[in-house]
């Protein structure tokens, strides 16, 4: 007997809980706990040698369809057992019988006590997934029978998808849901390499209005990008390509030990989201794959990414607009653009970015280090409250900068100057190498020009083929100094 995806110490102790929790008539649990019994003592077909070869060769579920007859009560509840849906829990007035026992003994029971119960209407909900030869239809159907089920349950609940390899149509999982979902990840989930299969929402996965998900398992959501990297120009987004994981209006929400490889677009798009925390996440990509962004942040509050590789062909981390209270911290980066506030100003009635802590982080051979970027001719905007400290850079193109005037391809009209407001920004104790002679770079609007820029204990050495000094190059912007520094810093 299984509760909470674990094995209870006394199986027979478990089963017979079982019994009494699913059901209610006296005359059913004396009849089960009677053919328990025989089951126990192997009594009458239970002794016979086919059946207990069958132990050897048959599943649980097999054995009790082929040799359980002579204990019909009891065959009916082992079968149903090891299916652990919601759909058995519901059948059998749990919800009713024990949830509410729950409910109505919190504020008098121990929290020992209480929490014990919670854990023994843990209910887990087995993805029945084929391997990679069987269609993503039948897959996808699996995945979104299990995540309903679970979804709709009154207590705690699992989706466990277990190791192996298997192919996953596009797909979105959406709440509300009456409890905590947990979502295990154990195998590998390909994406479709035919995009004609999938519409053009920008998304392969999606989770969105579920409060207290969790995600992990330590499985992979491969994109299978590689064939569309590229197909949209060098275009800083494309519709028609899906992003691999999509979390909208996700609230108290968790997800560790994940990774996500090879997406077609960005690997991350988090929308709407109220804490939420990535730890231990893992995003591969090669340095040639276009605006594969790592994790991209907009219009969400306490955003937390924590002891996490980030490898990709974009930013590690991008944060757009209305995004407040991000903490970013032990992430190494690289390849990638580095983590980037922005790029911001290009639309009408974008909401402030304010409170962003990047602290703790490594970038290994990235274009550009920890930066702040908005577009020139730009709308109105702010960004105030951005703190960057104790950074290592390694072979860094830019370590530092902020950039407005950032124009990618000749987009826009770099004469006209930005009209984002950057205010109360703080770069300290920056140390490691520049791939190239300016390794801080602050150029700000001259129509709004940066104000509360501190600076402090910058050490980042240039190693490029002239051997000369790292520099600094500043314009409309007067920082504050402190600490040491290895290069004069806006002179």
């Amino acid at each position: 007997m299984y509760l909470n995806g674990e094995v209870e110490p006394c199986p027979l102790c478990g089963l017979k809980y079982c019994i009494f929790g699913m059901f209610e008539g006296r005359h059913v649990q004396d009849l089960i706990s009677q053919q328990l019994q025989k089951y126990e003592h192997g009594e009458g077909a239970f002794k016979d040698g086919s059946t207990l070869q069958g132990l050897q060769d048959a599943s649980p579920t097999e054995w009790w369809s082929r040799y359980g007859a002579q204990c019909p009560e009891l065959q009916k509840l082992s079968i149903r057992i090891p299916s652990q849906t919601c759909d058995g829990i519901l059948g059998f007035d749990l919800k009713r019988s024990l949830t509410e026992e729950l409910l109505s003994r919190k504020k008098t029971t121990n929290q020992i006590d209480y929490e014990y119960l919670l854990d023994t209407t843990y209910v887990q909900c087995n993805v029945q997934l084929q391997n990679t030869k069987s269609k993503a239809l039948s897959d996808l159907y699996a995945l979104c029978n299990a995540f309903k089920e679970a979804c709709a349950c009154p207590t705690p609940s699992k989706v466990l998808i277990p190791k192996g390899t298997f192919l996953l149509a596009q797909v979105s999982l959406e709440g509300p849901c009456k409890a905590p979902v947990k979502i295990v990840v154990r195998g590998t989930l390909k994406a479709p390499t035919d995009l004609s299969k999938m519409k053009a929402d920008g998304s392969w996965v999606t989770f969105q209005h579920i409060d207290r998900l969790t995600l992990s398992g330590g499985g992979t959501f491969d994109g299978q990008g590689s064939k569309a990297w590229g197909t949209c120009g060098l275009k800083s987004y494309c519709k028609q390509l899906p992003i691999n994981l999509r979390f909208n209006f996700i609230t108290n929400a968790i997800v560790e030990d994940i990774t996500s490889k090879d997406s077609k677009q960005f690997h991350v798009n988090v929308l709407g989201c109220n804490n939420l925390t990535f730890g231990r996440f893992t995003i591969s990509a090669p340095e040639h794959s276009l605006n594969t962004d790592g994790i991209h942040i907009g219009r969400s509050t306490g955003i937390n990414i924590t002891d996490s590789n980030i490898g990709t062909g974009d930013d590690c981390v991008s944060i757009g607009d209305g995004s407040r209270q991000i903490t970013i911290t032990n992430v190494t980066c690289g390849p990638g653009h580095g983590i980037s506030v922005g790029s911001l100003g290009k639309y009408m009635n974008e909401e402030p970015v304010v409170g962003v802590t990047v602290r703790n982080c490594s970038f290994f051979n990235t274009m550009n280090g920890v930066r702040i970027k908005t577009w020139p001719a730009s709308f109105q905007g702010s960004v105030s409250d951005m703190h960057f400290e104790d950074i290592i850079m390694n072979n860094v193109s830019s370590p530092v900068i902020i950039d407005q005037i950032y124009c990618p391809h000749n987009e826009c009209n770099a004469k006209l100057p930005s009209l984002v407001r950057i205010s109360n920004v703080s770069f300290k104790n920056i140390r490691g190498t520049s791939s190239t002679p300016v390794a801080v770079k602050l150029a700000c609007s001259s129509c709004i020009p940066c104000r509360g820029v501190e600076i402090s204990d910058i050490d980042l050495r240039y190693t490029g083929k002239e051997a000369g000094a790292a520099v600094s190059e500043c314009s409309n912007v007067r920082p504050k100094i402190f600490g040491k520094h290895s290069l004069t810093i806006c002179t």
